[in-house]
């Protein structure tokens, strides 16, 4: 069961989490299991039964066996100490907010979306009305701004040395951060073979710092990469040298994205591998950049570089890279996106049990061996 959104919470960015209970439960605790239990503001969405409930969390080794439709959901103690916030990638069909009536019915505590689509560029700017009901909605449903996570167009490309198409790219990215948001998440962009790293890098770096001047608040989120051909990212050190030309530091974070991060290299496989990459990732970039997660499972071998997504647990890295996310304190109070490959006539569904059995990692993992 995810983490209570407050009842009188806002859309504000100042809007506290909840507090975590008096008696926390540690990660190395096995946590007995709660009847499931619908938020306040999801009573006739979130589909789970009593019948679910059982009278103790299985072994790792079962865990690690579940299929989505056996998760169990951990107890409220035990959620609110870790503070995990897993939502989709809401569909958008129709306008901005039905995106979060989309959340709602997969039990999500955050989610993505488009403002438009993310493979044309004739996109219709969004009216001040679509924006207006967009952000009622966030309110009606005690979605906080710092649990959104709006996605750029894959077409924005700001390392095109093209003026003309880096022009294009840059007008659709500022088009998208002026809607009142607090994240924007972006593929930072490639060289198209016709620059050095180094100067697309410096373009990528313009352009964000550009879109910083125009907006007062919004925090631009880089993503990394899988590491393929020309695109940049997909090195923790591409990454820090982005960062390094922003000149409003406190505008710049990053999203880490699971099956990118294995097609890279990085092996997360297991917790003491995914720990000593976190650890990378603070020395190299810095663990205060951290602003938000995609969670995906990886269709193709370590260091692969393609970037095919797999629903949790049934891809190449395996659960226990995500028992380790849930578990982990570094990914506290995050959006963490699922963006596993749903199918359109069973996407809440789907999204509901990849959520839910994300959920049921809470509590499962042994502390660390330092």
């Amino acid at each position: 069961m995810p983490p209570k959104r407050k009842a009188n919470a806002t859309a504000s960015t100042d809007v506290a989490p909840p507090p975590a209970p008096e008696t926390k439960v540690t990660r190395a605790k096995r946590v007995k299991i709660a009847t499931p239990a619908t938020l306040p503001s999801q009573a006739n969405t979130a589909e789970m039964s009593e019948s679910e409930a059982q009278p103790e969390p299985p072994t790792q080794l079962q865990q690690s066996e579940l299929t989505a439709s056996d998760a169990v959901i951990p107890t409220i103690s035990a959620i609110h100490s870790n503070m995990k916030f897993v939502g989709p990638h809401a569909s958008a069909a129709g306008g901005p907010f039905n995106a979060v009536s989309f959340t709602t019915k997969t039990a999500g505590q955050c989610f993505a979306l488009f403002f438009a689509s993310q493979r044309k560029w004739d996109r219709p700017p969004l009216t001040e009305d679509a924006i207006e009901k967009f952000k009622k909605a966030c309110a009606a449903n005690n979605f906080d701004k710092r649990h959104i996570l709006p996605h750029g167009s894959y077409l924005i490309n700001l390392g095109n040395p093209d003026q003309e198409k880096r022009s294009k790219s840059l007008a659709a990215f500022l088009e998208d951060v002026r809607l009142g948001i607090s994240l924007y998440n972006f593929h930072p962009g490639s060289t198209v073979g016709e620059c050095t790293p180094a100067s697309s890098i410096a373009l990528i770096a313009d352009g964000m710092n550009q879109a910083i001047k125009t907006t007062p608040d919004v925090i631009l989120v880089v993503e990394n990469m899988a590491g393929q051909g020309n695109v940049l990212g997909g090195k923790f050190s591409e990454l820090r040298q982005i960062i390094d030309l922003i000149k409003d530091k406190s505008r710049v974070g990053i999203c880490l994205d699971t099956c990118h991060l294995f097609a890279a290299g990085y092996d997360i496989r297991t917790a003491e591998k995914f720990d000593a990459v976190m650890k990378n990732f603070d020395e190299v970039v810095g663990l205060k950049y951290l602003k938000a997660m995609h969670l995906n499972d990886s269709m193709n071998d370590l260091g692969s570089g393609k970037d095919r997504h797999d629903f949790i647990g049934k891809g190449k890295i395996g659960i226990e890279a995500f028992r380790f996310i849930m578990n982990d304190d570094r990914f506290n109070e995050i959006p963490m996106v699922l963006e596993v490959p749903v199918e359109p006539k069973t996407e809440i569904e789907m999204y509901q049990r990849e959520i839910k059995l994300l959920y049921s990692l809470v509590g499962t993992v042994p502390k660390l061996n330092k």
